[in-house]
């Protein structure tokens, strides 16, 4: 399923969202510029799991950081993670403050980093992506608003329908795909930190329940 929007309204304007937004698309024109050297840029910024718990400086640690704005070749890579940012992030930051999410971004990304090297600790495949942050966005967004509703391309075999879905459900369908596809990944060399996902999922949750508290009045568009 692909969410193309939620019907939430943002009381402020999500000017971290759009920082990070903005962040990961210029890292990926660099990106893009590099041309045969990209994987060396990947290996020098991606965290590697073997150097977390080998580390050679801090540098092995500062990639917690800077992976979070590496994605692959691939555009599929970033547009994805960056829609999912741009749907759910903005209502996360409206109800945290922007400080408070900036320090809850990061946490995620490096909670999920962290998950997904416990997983496989000799790994020297370097990990690269914001989506281990995003997941934590998402963890928050169906503890602070289950009940907003969620415009997603919904496969039915050879046909697509578009339709609206409440957050948990749909939120909680991505989970679980990630649950299952993860544990069907162990032991499997590259590919997708399906782990990281799941890491920053959890992350989001937990760290979320101080603002679960924090009632606001919640602006909905109806359709």
């Amino acid at each position: 399923m692909l969410p193309l929007k939620d019907n939430l309204k943002s009381r402020t304007k999500p000017v971290v969202v759009y920082a990070i937004l903005a962040a990961n698309v210029l890292v990926y024109i660099y990106e893009i510029s590099l041309g045969a050297e990209l994987n060396d840029f990947v290996r020098q910024f991606g965290v590697v799991p073997y150097l977390l718990f080998n580390p050679t400086g801090i540098e092995s640690y500062l990639r917690l950081f800077t992976s979070m704005f590496i994605h692959a070749d691939s555009i599929m890579h970033i547009v994805g993670n960056m829609l999912f940012l741009w749907i759910f992030a903005d209502n996360v930051e409206d109800r945290m403050g922007h400080l408070k999410f900036v320090l809850f971004y990061f946490a995620c990304g490096i909670a999920a980093a962290l998950l997904q090297s416990v997983i496989d600790p000799n790994s020297k495949i370097p990990m690269i992506g914001a989506s281990g942050a995003v997941s934590g966005v998402l963890g928050a967004y169906i503890l602070l608003y289950p009940r907003a509703r969620v415009l997603a391309l919904i496969p039915l075999g050879f046909f697509l329908r578009i339709s609206y879905l409440p957050s948990f459900i749909f939120l909680g369908i991505w989970f679980l795909y990630q649950f299952l596809f993860g544990v069907s990944s162990l032991g499997a060399r590259g590919g997708v930190a399906y782990f990281a996902h799941i890491g920053g999922f959890v992350a989001g949750l937990l760290l979320t329940l101080p603002f679960r508290k924090r009632k606001k009045t919640i602006d909905y568009n109806i359709y």
